[in-house]
């Protein structure tokens, strides 16, 4: 049965949907606010999380945010509701991370339909990445229950790529794709090399360019820097070494203007968990990213080490 989350601060709206939903055969939890909802996230993994636009405490598109930007639930799809039909409107949503939007009033047939439509993209989801061959969603989240299990801390590495975006938009599609599936070789050779192969660290995908690699405490460091360093042989096969030497390229900003972007690097946030204190992916996946912040401001290509 599949569990959804649904944030609305209207109380009629909230059983109404409730009501449509429970009578499709999906399990429904309603909060009242955004932050509520992704309390709710961190709590259980819902297989879908709609979200009222307008809403207390934090409105909708701050909650799709906070989830998006969590590399443990960015996966989830987000249904956003609102009365605001414009399309600046709607674009902000999207922004956000939002999958899909519904203009209120709607027929709850319409709600059927793209919830449906939502759903199945979980279910076509594998356990490994069609790009980097990698496992990625529900297997990431196994491996960390069985790490939490044994009752050892462990290293989660957080392997984002710095300024891809704009790589992919100047090379294109065929290049950013064959950096991605390079990047997931390289970080498994690099890992058997290291003597972390078959039964010790576990590599994974989590979706466009967030990579994981979870492992022993005292190998994440070196790890990393192992990563960054041969990343650059990754990126120099498809720009080549000039390019890479020079550490900068040009290529369209998003307004399409003509400037210098740095060449790709590989930055890393590591959290060192305790499973004495483990509450859940999703927790993890914000200590993470709140570390992959602080990695930026130190300039692309760094390594930062923090506690979970």
């Amino acid at each position: 049965m599949p569990h959804i989350i649904y944030a609305d601060d209207h109380e009629d709206m909230r059983r109404m949907v409730r009501d449509v939903l429970e009578a499709y055969g999906h399990e429904v939890r309603i909060v009242d606010n955004g932050a509520a909802a992704v309390a709710a996230v961190a709590e259980r993994e819902p297989d879908l999380l709609v979200l009222d636009r307008q809403m207390p405490v934090m409105d909708g598109i701050e909650a799709c945010r906070a989830v998006k930007e969590n590399p443990f639930t960015a996966h989830i799809p987000i249904l956003m509701l609102t009365a605001l039909s414009a399309v600046e409107r709607k674009l902000e949503g999207y922004e956000a991370g939002a999958d899909d939007y519904l203009t209120k009033p709607f027929d709850t047939r319409e709600l059927r339909a793209r919830v449906d439509a939502l759903l199945r993209l979980v279910k076509r989801e594998t356990d490994r990445n069609p790009t980097s061959g990698l496992p990625g969603g529900r297997a990431v989240e196994d491996e960390l229950r069985r790490r939490v299990g044994r009752e050892e801390d462990f290293a989660v590495c957080y392997i984002d790529l710095d300024n891809f975006k704009p790589f992919a938009d100047t090379f294109g599609f065929a290049a950013a794709d064959a950096v991605i599936r390079d990047t997931g070789r390289m970080l498994r050779e690099a890992v058997a090399e290291s003597g972390g192969g078959v039964g010790g660290d576990f590599v994974g995908h989590i979706g466009g360019d967030d990579f994981i690699v979870v492992t022993r405490e005292d190998r994440a460091t070196s790890l990393a820097g192992a990563f960054a360093e041969q990343f650059r042989e990754v990126i120099g096969r498809v720009v080549g070494a000039e390019t890479v030497e020079a550490g900068e390229f040009t290529g369209p900003d998003r307004e399409g203007v003509t400037r210098r972007f740095p060449i790709a690097k590989l930055t890393t946030a590591i959290v060192i968990v305790s499973p004495r204190q483990w509450e859940s992916a999703a927790r993890l996946g914000e200590r993470a990213a709140a570390l992959k912040r602080q990695a930026r401001m130190g300039g692309s290509g760094s390594i930062v080490v923090g506690r979970g």
